[in-house]
């Protein structure tokens, strides 16, 4: 049974082996589509470098006779003349070979800058295609850590191992056949000598990814605290509470580790090919004793001993680059099936066949219909049987405590997930009918943590719709909308000002004017829907009631969805609805709410308290808690 067994782990692990070298032609196609022309001229510049090594050793030996032929015949025109041949012959060779490796130089870098390119576009496309919910999973980050983790490179040095073995290949077959005429069990034992060598590349090269692949998210954390040490975020608070010694000591703890683990890899594969250079050494030894025997007793000549030495010399050579580049191989093909795994990944939300077109304007509304939505992994639904109608034209304001799943409605309405069950309708029409490139062109958000882009101001604000036209007048006319005009014109030079400390000449703004830039891009699109999550949140009190006087003609013929903590806001809209653990629990505008003393009400009364106790008017930056 435990031998059974042992021939079962030796099966899986052998075809377990074979579907990583699967990968070696799909990465050869990728490498030909990248750069076609300069590998089509590569293999051809292989195959004359590949038989140049076997001329040399012909004309060594043909060198040797002429010079055993004259020597002793002194230093004339007659007697040098049979050298000039072969010496001329070998000279051209080497000058050729240095000439050939010169241009493999060039078109290797070729090949490299054009595969580095055509491997990244790859890996960007694959990244914005795949669903928003591989980014909230730690497992889909382990997965493109280890797909970017030097795919161009690996796909290179897989190109070139599989060159230098064609090549090699080419030439120990020659050497072979040289040496064949000598005994027949020279190349046996020329292969003999390098088999404990590959067999160390081969076992040592599968521990080493083993290791890698398990310390991937080792690694991430170590990319992590080296951001958090480094980067503008961080510094302040890095400073403020002196966090930087910690996050050093940490990360210097895991570093160590993990170098320590990476030197008894190394010392593994020192000591292994230690040993397979020994024995190697011995059976060149025995060959070399056999030659010599010959020499000796007058079977060889002294070009054929010349010969021999480099043809078993070189052959060895080869024998063991031959089995280093299929170590090679195997090796980098271990490494870039996590490449094409992660190019495999399908989206699991998906478009259907013919897809409905949507409306450009809504005359219903937007229903959400029974729906139970939990996260990925999750086992707690953060919607159970939710029922919300959200009419066309008005504004909607959407309040409620933290981890009531309000934000999880914005990603729900853009499709950024799929509920489990029900449905979400836009004028009675399933949002799945439609595409999703086509839904999302509906919909304009300005999330609750918007992204600074380090582009020039006028560019943050045109990213809303990359498909409408440059204009200068409607990009100041969001601007102003947001409130934010005034502080861009204040900057360098206006809207052409760089964003951001990122980059030299950038201009930087405050919390509140990098939101209200985001707010402009949110409002640059014209898009019939609008969803506002905390627009105001990092907005002081002044500027916020500059904005709260716009807010309604900005929503003007509009579906507006805002989600806030903020009574003020709240109180612009037609309609409020009040979430907890995932449910409506209270409907209305915001008389409405105050005369049912229900959540909303008992809120309100106790921040209106609480404001009576600091002053005599109200607070502007009443919450909702």
């Amino acid at each position: 049974m435990i031998r059974n067994q042992f021939f079962r782990n030796r099966l899986t692990s052998l075809q377990h082996n074979t579907a990583r070298l699967a990968y070696l032609p799909q990465t050869l196609r990728l490498v030909w589509r990248a750069a076609r022309y300069w590998t089509a001229i590569w293999l051809f510049l292989l195959v004359i470098q590949g038989l140049l090594p076997v001329a040399t050793v012909y004309l060594t030996r043909a060198l040797v006779d002429q010079l055993v032929a004259v020597i002793g015949t002194g230093w004339s025109w007659q007697s040098l003349q049979p050298l000039l041949w072969p010496a001329g012959l070998m000279g051209g060779v080497l000058l050729l070979t240095g000439i050939l490796q010169g241009l493999l130089e060039w078109i290797r870098t070729a090949q490299a800058e054009l595969v580095r390119d055509y491997m990244s576009a790859l890996i960007h496309k694959k990244s914005i295609s795949i669903d928003y919910a591989f980014y909230e999973s730690s497992e889909y980050f382990d997965r493109l850590n280890r797909a970017r983790a030097d795919a161009s490179g690996r796909s290179l040095s897989l190109l070139e191992s599989s060159g230098s073995l064609f090549q090699n290949s080419m030439t120990l077959f020659s050497m072979a056949a040289v040496l064949i005429p000598y005994g027949a069990w020279l190349p046996i034992l020329l292969f003999l000598s390098t088999l404990p060598a590959f067999y160390v590349v081969l076992k040592l090269n599968r521990r080493n990814h083993q290791w890698w692949e398990k310390t991937t998210t080792d690694r991430r954390c170590l990319e992590y605290y080296e951001l958090l040490m480094t980067h503008n975020a961080a510094a302040a608070e890095i400073r403020l509470f002196d966090l930087g010694q910690y996050f050093q000591q940490t990360y210097q703890t895991l570093r160590g580790r993990l170098r320590r683990e990476q030197m008894q890899l190394a010392q593994q594969q020192a000591r292994g090919r230690m040993l397979a250079g020994t024995m190697a050494f011995l059976m060149t030894g025995i060959a070399a004793l056999w030659v010599l025997r010959q020499v000796v007793l007058g079977t060889m000549s002294l070009g054929d001993l010349a010969l021999f030495y480099q043809a078993f010399n070189r052959g060895q050579s080869l024998m063991r680059a031959v089995l280093g580049n299929l170590g090679q191989i195997y090796n980098n093909s271990l490494f870039l099936s996590n490449l094409f795994e992660f190019l495999q990944l399908r989206p699991q939300l998906t478009d259907p066949p013919i897809p409905t077109v949507p409306p450009t304007q809504l005359q219903q509304g937007i229903q959400l219909q029974n729906i139970t939505f939990r996260y990925p992994g999750s086992d707690r639904p953060i919607l159970d049987n939710f029922n919300l109608t959200l009419p066309a034209g008005k504004i909607v304001a959407i309040v409620g405590d933290n981890g009531a799943g309000k934000s999880t409605l914005v990603k729900l309405l853009c499709r950024f997930y799929d509920p489990e069950v029900g449905s979400i309708r836009l004028d009675g029409t399933d949002i799945r009918d439609f595409s999703a490139v086509e839904l999302r062109r509906l919909i304009t958000v300005l999330f609750q943590s918007p992204l600074p882009y380090c582009v020039t101001a006028a560019e943050n604000i045109a990213l809303g719709d990359l498909t409408a036209p440059f204009d200068m007048s409607e990009i100041q006319t969001a601007a102003k909308n947001a409130g934010i005009h005034p502080a861009i014109e204040r900057l360098s030079s206006g809207y052409d000002t760089l964003m951001g400390k990122l980059f030299p000449g950038g201009g930087d703004l405050s919390g509140g004017e990098w939101q209200r830039l985001a707010l402009a891009r949110a409002f640059f699109r014209q898009a019939p829907i609008m969803i506002l999550d905390e627009p105001t949140s990092a907005m002081d009190p002044w500027a916020e009631a500059d904005w709260l006087k716009r807010f309604r003609g900005l929503a003007q013929g509009r579906t507006a969805i805002v989600i806030t903590h903020r009574f003020t806001l709240a109180m612009q809209a037609d309609i409020i609805h009040v979430m907890r653990a995932g449910q409506i629990v209270e409907s209305g505008n915001h008389q409405e709410l105050i005369r049912y003393h229900g959540l909303y009400a008992q809120s309100w009364h106790h921040q209106m308290q609480s404001d009576r106790q600091s002053s005599a008017e109200p607070s502007i930056e009443t919450r909702f808690v």
